[in-house]
């Protein structure tokens, strides 16, 4: 197989945004690879999609621990890209994993406690085969853990150097401020936040966006499709292979309902009179607002991958439009 060398002219095209209060720059569209990588999927697809990122400036690769299927998947067949020519430009990268959800059995292979943090850690550092991730997340919050347990262990992995920043993610504005509190008395800035976010769910507006930006955190949307009910899949209905017509997974055919339907239909035709699909309108609306740092993608195919990167050919929204999406939402 040929070598992979990457297109020269990468950088021309995205667009860079800083990330909170720090020294980094996140491409404006990130990819993640909660699905389509896992060992269930085809590598020849995958490995072509996290190239023609890469040649499109998207610097960012998003993972965790559980991703697959089958658990921990993702990040062996991220190691195999990386170690078939990626991993070249490795200094060019942003490579983030969580921990924080089910990954093993027993009480150590879950949530927050630092046995778990650290050890689900080196195990991700094993499966793509690095010695540090650039940013590693608290994937959701612990009830059950004290916070400064959770965030402590996220410190110390910063200064054992298997992470260069750390964040944490699905956190709301409450729980926030409380890990922000603790970052800040450890002296280890949080980089960013991972919310899910979308047209179809905006709980992150009340109270945490605004918290982020006045503690210099940066935001990264997933899920800004909706799992694909922010695109024209659905103008008619449930297609057959689509996510809401299987029996497992996050979008349920229960969520498809008519009214959402009709919301879908109503924002398509927006989307057609300003010249761009309904995911490209879904994914500049989130880049409007300048404290979303980045939008998650996930892609099937590197032809949906070249689509929607379409997205940053026109963020900007007529007041008129944002009224009009307004009304829709409603």
């Amino acid at each position: 197989m040929e070598i992979y060398k990457a297109c020269e002219n990468r950088y021309d095209t995205m667009e860079y945004r800083r990330c909170g209060k720090s020294g980094i720059l996140l491409p404006a569209i990130s990819l993640g690879l909660w699905h389509n990588f896992g060992s269930v999927d085809i590598f020849d697809n995958f490995i072509q999609i996290a190239y023609t990122a890469f040649d499109n400036g998207i610097t960012h690769f998003d993972l965790a621990n559980n991703y697959g299927p089958a658990y921990g998947s993702a990040e062996e067949n991220f190691g195999r890209i990386l170690k078939k020519g990626l991993g070249a430009y490795r200094d060019e990268l942003i490579i983030s994993t969580k921990a924080g959800y089910d990954m093993w059995p027993g009480p150590y292979g879950n949530w927050g406690s630092r046995k778990y943090l650290m050890a689900s850690l080196d195990q991700s550092l094993k499966r793509m085969g690095l010695d540090y991730v650039d940013i590693f997340y608290s994937h959701r919050p612990d009830p059950e853990t004290p916070i400064e347990e959770t965030i402590g262990a996220l410190a110390d992995i910063v200064h054992q150097g298997k992470a260069l920043y750390v964040g944490i993610s699905n956190y709301n504005a409450k729980q926030t401020e409380n890990a922000l509190s603790v970052f800040k008395s450890l002296n280890v800035p949080c980089l960013i936040h991972q919310a899910r976010y979308s047209m179809f769910d905006r709980w992150v507006e009340p109270d945490l966006l605004q918290l982020l930006e006045n503690k210099g955190v940066g935001m990264i949307a997933f899920s800004p499709l909706a799992q694909g009910l922010l695109t024209d899949k659905y103008l008619h209905g449930i297609p057959e292979n689509s996510r809401a017509a299987k029996s497992t997974g996050h979008l349920q055919t229960s969520q498809v309902t008519a009214e959402k339907i009709g919301k879908i239909k109503l924002l398509n035709n927006l989307a057609i009179q300003r010249g761009q699909t309904l995911a490209e309108m879904a994914l500049a609306w989130l880049l409007k607002d300048k404290r979303v740092t980045s939008v998650l993608i996930g892609a099937s195919s590197v032809a949906q991958l070249k689509d929607n990167l379409k997205a940053l050919h026109q963020t900007a929204f007529t007041p008129d439009e944002l009224q009009e999406i307004e009304n829709i939402l409603k």
